[in-house]
């Protein structure tokens, strides 16, 4: 878990029982990825900043498709209670400056309120991109359309 930002940076190095505490939680709470290959406090890192980028740039794939997207962020919701103190907030400006990015290339769910818990399950991207104009009954694009409500006018489909 060392790790650097940039040329001339501080290299912040954990104590080996801080490394087998990681790994140990990150195995409990996250598992192993599709492939068989075991999760990585950095791995679920890299993977929430991709979705985040993929969001920015326009979702273009499904509603089943994104809550499989935002996996890595569940597991480091359950990850995180367990991570030694220190890791966490060293760990916890990154993780919150993706989270604040996140809810801004999303928009809330429609009649949910606050952010208890699981916080991201209950937001939808705010720009889709469909590869054909068709529209369901609500608004959605095809793929979104087991949604439960309509489309909000905050998200824009973009083809």
């Amino acid at each position: 878990m060392d790790r650097t930002k940039g040329p001339g940076a501080e290299v912040l190095l954990f104590t080996p029982a801080e490394y087998v505490a990681v790994q140990a939680a990150v195995a409990a709470g996250a598992g192993g990825r599709a492939g068989g290959q075991p999760c990585t406090l950095n791995s679920l890192f890299e993977r929430w900043s991709a979705v985040v980028l993929e969001l920015e740039e326009g979702y273009a794939w499904s509603a089943p498709e994104f809550d499989n997207d935002i996996w890595c962020r569940s597991a480091l919701g359950t990850v995180w209670p367990q991570l030694p103190p220190r890791v966490r907030s060293v760990r916890q400006p990154e993780l919150d400056g993706l989270d604040d990015r996140f809810r801004a290339a999303t928009v809330p769910w429609p009649g949910r309120r606050g952010e208890d818990g699981a916080w991201w399950k209950w937001r939808i991207p705010r720009l889709l991109e469909a590869e054909t104009g068709d529209r369901c009954a609500q608004g959605w694009p095809l793929g979104w359309d087991m949604m439960p409500f309509p489309k909000p006018g905050a998200v824009t489909v973009v083809v």
